[in-house]
Order: structure tokens, then C-alpha cells, then sequence
């Protein structure tokens, strides 16, 4: 049987895992059913799964090994859901997609040899799993890794910004704010100064840095002198390089901000830090041409660098895509409930279809062509930092 064969086999479990998701949504690093759903129909294709990786129980790696020789091809599976919103960035998509192009390309592997891996990967809205699995070595044996993400339209993979998220806890000291203010060290004060200081820094970053913040506590009573407060922060930029030397800069504003007033700050990552995605181009070549043979819908080129993602750290260890498949609705904005409900209709079927077939098929080529290969690996060697 081909891969279209064996996709047909499995679509309509696909379907019905990714409904099953979108019913139940589960936030990040609490997604225990949704990993068991994951799980148990791997097990059920033969795959060995671990579970708990890198201290997240939620995450889990999924193997199936050839007794033949050949590539480890590895599969990116998200299954975390947004607050109030559910699958809201379609990640129950994602999971089955990507469980699903797993699965058919195992059926391949008494033919072409190598291996596939699946990897379930918690929290990819605040503190994804990815980043540490990176860090620790979890992709040091596979030779590439893929995923698809959903979209209103299809777009080539592209760049994601890199991302840092700090926390500024300014501490000062309370007092009467009307009978006694000269006793009073105002933490809120240097919170404003901190967001005066960033905002005038603004003009001397480069054009793709973003920086965005809140003030999550700033006291609790207008007649009495905040003794805490906090500011907590995004900053962006394309590439991580870029991006520590905006952060440096801004550590030295809240360390200003805090003597002016004579104040203390403890400076902090409230989540963990995105690198930047840098897309092998050569490896996402050869998934446009399998999408392009399965739809014809129009694909558009990466756009520029917007939001950040978890899948940028695995992109600077092993060659990595994350290309967008449409949903035939350009009026499509992630993060919200219609973006949700339509992961549920056939055009969300008709997501994971297209998905599971150009994933599987680049899989294939890779598996069978060592040109292929080694031109993905050539390319990765030379941009990766």
C-alpha cells in the first residue's frame, strides 16, 4: 500500500482524535488526556512510546525503528489549548497531523529502512516543552524535524521571532501616602520609570524588535505607598543575538529605574525563552511539492517575522520546517473561537489530509534519496549559529 492507501486507513481516526481534542481542550503542562488520546493510538501502530520527558509529564516520545538502516525522521506534535478559547491556534490539528504522517510513514519503513520518532510537545503557548528538549539533547538523534501549523491560507515555513519573557519585581517600602509619604519608597514609581525608560529606548532598537509589557501587581490602595510592584515584559527580535542586546539595555533601565527611587529589583524569566526559527529552505522545498501536488490552493511566501514559537530552538539544533496549510478562509485570526470551530469542519479535515500526506511524503523522499538528505543537512550546517 502507498501512503494515500494507508492515510485513508487511519483519516477517519485522525478526524476523530483532533474532534475529541477541540471537545475536551486542556491547557498547557495539564494536557494529560490529551497525551493518553495520543498515546494509546500510537501504541495501537506499534510505536514505543516513553512518556515525561525532560521533567514535563505531559510531553512523550513515540519510536518506530526499521531493522534496516537509515534516517530517524521526526514528527512535532502540539496539543495544548488557550484559556477560555480552546484549540483556539488549532493544535488539535496539529496532533493528529502529525501523529498521522507518523504513522503512515512507518508503514514505509520495511520498505526504505530508518526510523520515525514522534514527539509530543506540551505548552507551546507559554513554556514549551521544545525549549528544553532542545537544550537537553532530546533531538541529537533524529536528522530532521517537521510539523504543519493551520492558517486561514497556505504559507511558505518562515521565520518566528526570538523571544525572551522577563519579570521586574521592584520592592520599596510602605507608608501612610498622605500622613507620612516622605517615610514611603514608591515600588509602583519605578515601574513607570521602567516603562518611561523602554519606551524611550524604543527609538534606538532596529525596526524588528518588539517590546510589550503589563503591570500585573501595582498595590492595593491609593493611601498607601506601593512597597511592590511588577512589570512583566515580552521582548522580540529576529534573531537572538539581536534580541540579548535589547534585554541587556533593559536590565540596565529597571537597575536606573529602581535607584531613582530608591527601590531593589529582582529580574527574572517569568517563561522560558524562544530562539528565533531559522527555516531550511531546502527541506521545505520539498514539502511545498508535495503540497502543491495535493491542493491547489495558492501558497504564499514566508512573511516577515511576527510572532515567536518553541519549534525556533528545535530549528537551531536539527534542519526543521513549520510551513502554514489554509483553511480556505482568509479572514482567519488565530486565537480565536471561529478559528477554533473551524478546525471541527471539513475544511479542518481537509487540513489534516493535506498535511498528513506532504509531512509523510517528504518523510519519504528523505528516507530514500541520501542526495536529499545530505543537501538538507549541507544547508543546515551553514545557518545554523
Amino acid at each position: 500500500m502507498g501512503l494515500l492507501n494507508e492515510f485513508n486507513a487511519i483519516q477517519d481516526d485522525l478526524v476523530r482524535i483532533s474532534e475529541q481534542l477541540y471537545h475536551h481542550p486542556e491547557l498547557g503542562n495539564a494536557e494529560f488526556n490529551s497525551m493518553q488520546l495520543l498515546v494509546d493510538y500510537l501504541e495501537k501502530h506499534d510505536f514505543a512510546v516513553e512518556t515525561g520527558l525532560v521533567d514535563v509529564p505531559t510531553s512523550f516520545r513515540a519510536e518506530f525503528a526499521s531493522d534496516k538502516p537509515g534516517p530517524t525522521i521526526a514528527y512535532l506534535a502540539e496539543y495544548d489549548a488557550l484559556p477560555d478559547i480552546g484549540h483556539g491556534c488549532g493544535h488539535n490539528l496539529i496532533a493528529a497531523t502529525s501523529i498521522g504522517a507518523g504513522i503512515v510513514l512507518s508503514k514505509m519503513l520495511e520498505e526504505t529502512g530508518g526510523k520515525v520518532v514522534i514527539f509530543g510537545t506540551p505548552a507551546e503557548e507559554t513554556d514549551g516543552a521544545k525549549v528544553p528538549m532542545a537544550e537537553q539533547g532530546i533531538f541529537a538523534d533524529v536528522d530532521l524535524a517537521m510539523m504543519a501549523h493551520p492558517g486561514g491560507v497556505a504559507e511558505e515555513s518562515g521565520p518566528t521571532l526570538a523571544l525572551d519573557a522577563i519579570q521586574f519585581a521592584f520592592t520599596g517600602k510602605s507608608s501612610h501616602a498622605a500622613a507620612a509619604p516622605e517615610e514611603g519608597v514608591n515600588a509602583l514609581d519605578s515601574v513607570i520609570q521602567l516603562f518611561n525608560g523602554i519606551n524611550a529606548l524604543r527609538e534606538h532598537v532596529p525596526a524588528d524588535v518588539r517590546m510589550h509589557g503589563i503591570i500585573p501587581q501595582g498595590g492595593k490602595a491609593a493611601n498607601v505607598v506601593p512597597d511592590y510592584a511588577v512589570a512583566q515584559f515580552y521582548f522580540r527580535a529576529e534573531t537572538r543575538s539581536t534580541l540579548n542586546n535589547v534585554v541587556e539595555k533593559v536590565k540596565g533601565i529597571a537597575d536606573g529605574a529602581a535607584s531613582m527611587t530608591g527601590a531593589t529589583v529582582a529580574i527574572s524569566n517569568y517563561e522560558l525563552s524562544n530562539d528565533n526559527l531559522v527555516t531550511n529552505k531546502r527541506l521545505s522545498d520539498q514539502f511545498l511539492k508535495h503540497l502543491k501536488d495535493i491542493s491547489d490552493e495558492a501558497i504564499e511566501p514566508a512573511g516577515e517575522a511576527s510572532g515567536s514559537s518553541d519549534v525556533g530552538n528545535v530549528s537551531q539544533v536539527v534542519p526543521a520546517i513549520h510551513p502554514h496549510i489554509g483553511m480556505n478562509d482568509a479572514s482567519l485570526v488565530p486565537h480565536t473561537r471561529r478559528f477554533a470551530d473551524t478546525t471541527v469542519t471539513e475544511d479542518g479535515q481537509g487540513f489534516i489530509r493535506k498535511g498528513v500526506l506532504s509531512l509523510a511524503g517528504t518523510g519519504y523522499d528523505v528516507l530514500t534519496d541520501s542526495s536529499l538528505l545530505a543537501s538538507i543537512q549541507t544547508e543546515f550546517n551553514q545557518t545554523k549559529k
